[in-house]
């Protein structure tokens, strides 16, 4: 199966973010198409520091401001390797740095 590469999804980042970004910055939905949710993955990546280490509500805490489906969104992290997960833990692991 195709991945798109995270840069390459980036580069349409701002009409991707205006199509799924509600005004108060939560998401109208979850994208369906892999290069789209790369953009909002790394959005939502943004949310945890790196080094830092989360327990799963932490997570679902910083997620529930975007979307209710917590557990989708967490899962789409882990699999596409914006947060790592061991031992109930969560860390950062990709995604873009300001």
């Amino acid at each position: 199966m195709f991945r798109p590469d995270l840069q390459d999804a980036l580069r349409d980042r701002d009409a991707v973010l205006r199509s799924f970004l509600a005004p108060d910055g939560s998401l109208t939905s979850i994208p369906t198409k892999i290069r789209k949710r790369l953009v909002v993955l790394d959005l939502l990546a943004q949310e945890f520091e790196p080094g830092e280490r989360y327990d799963e509500s932490q997570v679902n805490n910083r997620l529930r401001a975007f979307h209710p489906d917590v557990a989708a969104l967490r899962r789409y992290l882990v699999e596409e390797g914006f947060l790592e997960r061991a031992d109930g833990r969560y860390w950062r692991s990709g995604g873009t740095v300001d």
